[in-house]
């Protein structure tokens, strides 16, 4: 797959000329996202570049699913190969390939200072800018706007309302459905052995004062009495105010049922929000958006998701590219991503826009989530931030399933880590 997917890469690509051209015209290569919807904004906005700059853009499509977009750019950096000029990138591999991208500092004439400090801090290794913020995601937690306000209850702050909240809730609608209906589960979130999981327990985590699994000096940190909690208390939830299925949910699993309007409460990324609010959705009219739940104090926490873009240490045109990395991240065109299709800005002052709010009100909730948004270790762990995720997925996934107690659990876990970086990070 990767290889069929290379050798199609290295001799396709969309072109999109520019008028006129420049004395010394170039063609600047850049992989965008695979989803429809997401290609076409990034060949309107490097058309539009192209038409300004007189240069020619060449777009290519990459895998849809992130393990295999990665394989592919590990394949094609570790070769130093230059038909790439520009990369999209995940918020969690600029440790993993930070090292093959060039500094956009001195391009960027300060612009980075505009975007939220902490995917700024994500994309720079090293002292070195890497990759600028294309749009961002953070976790929230979506609820049933309708159910709350039935039964008189607030939109929870903290993960021991929310638990008390669902589970009162899935009990009085339970007893009122009639037979034969489909049960109302409480919550429902990504549960899955995957690299989702390790985002919705380091929220867990995280917003419950038990840090990042590691910190920023790879000091390894997970092995605490608030972490050790949060855990049992998601434990929990299975069989209770989740379903035993939850533990092989991802996010489309957790939408389905949510949106079949048999969930109270879904821990999802934004982009549920415009599906849910579909004209074929049974809750359409139904929903809000909140910041995750949190430990009374604490401030509120998502993890950190997205995607940046950033040139290639191997490129012919690395001004260029960089050029048109500052042009599709800047705030033109973040606006016109957000109100053509509710993709999340990376800049603050996007959230007080008002055009950008009539198109997506929600986006008042979302802005202390992404201010105070929580990146996973992966500068820490640099390359073996996949075995560092993995590790504490799996450790996840056993208490959640009943398998192991938190305690032993967190234990476990620690050891792991320590062998994973027994030679150094």
């Amino acid at each position: 797959m990767i290889r069929r997917c290379l050798a199609l890469l290295l001799t396709a690509g969309l072109g999109l000329a520019a008028a006129p051209r420049p004395a010394a015209a170039v063609e600047v290569t850049i992989s965008c996202g695979a989803l429809g919807q997401e290609l076409e904004l990034c060949r309107d906005g490097a058309q539009a570049w192209a038409r300004e700059s007189g240069h020619r853009v060449k777009i290519v499509s990459v895998p849809n699913s992130a393990s295999e977009r990665l394989a592919l750019y590990q394949m094609m950096l570790a070769g130093a190969a230059p038909q790439i000029d520009i990369y999209q990138i995940d918020v969690v591999w600029p440790g993993i390939l930070g090292h093959h991208f060039i500094d956009l500092r001195p391009y960027s004439h300060g612009a980075e200072a505009r975007h939220f400090p902490a995917i700024i801090a994500n994309n720079t290794v090293d002292g070195r800018l890497i990759a600028m913020p294309l749009y961002t995601d953070a976790g929230v937690l979506f609820y049933r706007r309708d159910l709350l306000e039935k039964h008189g209850r607030a939109v929870p702050a903290t993960w021991e309302a929310m638990t008390e909240t669902a589970a009162f809730i899935q009990q009085a609608e339970r007893a009122a459905a009639a037979p034969g209906a489909q049960p109302l589960w409480g919550y429902v979130f990504q549960g899955r052995a995957y690299e989702g999981l390790t985002v919705n327990a380091l929220e867990w985590v995280a917003s419950s004062g038990g840090g990042t699994i590691l910190d920023r000096d790879a000091r390894i940190t997970i092995d605490n009495p608030a972490a050790r909690a949060a855990l049992a208390r998601a434990g929990g939830w299975i069989g209770g105010i989740a379903p035993e299925g939850v533990l092989t949910y991802t996010e489309e699993e957790a939408r389905g049922l949510f949106q079949s309007g048999n969930a109270v409460f879904m821990r999802n990324w934004p982009y549920a929000w415009a599906l849910a609010e579909g004209a074929d959705s049974p809750v359409r009219g139904k929903v809000g958006i909140a910041p995750l739940p949190r430990e009374s104090g604490d401030a509120p926490t998502g993890v950190l998701g997205g995607w940046n873009l950033g040139v290639s240490r191997y490129s012919r045109h690395p001004a260029e590219a960089a050029a048109l990395v500052m042009y599709l991240t800047d705030a033109a065109e973040q606006k016109r991503r957000a109100v053509v299709a509710a993709y999340n800005p990376t800049l603050p002052a996007l959230y007080q826009d008002p055009e950008v709010l009539a198109a997506n009100p929600f986006f008042r909730t979302l802005l202390p989530t992404f201010s105070g948004a929580v990146a996973r270790p992966s500068l820490a762990a640099g390359g073996r931030y996949n075995r560092v995720s993995n590790a504490f997925w799996t450790r996840v996934h056993d208490v959640l399933a009943g398998r192991q107690a938190a305690d032993p659990a967190l234990d476990g876990l620690a050891q792991d880590l320590r062998r994973i970086g027994r030679r150094g990070w």
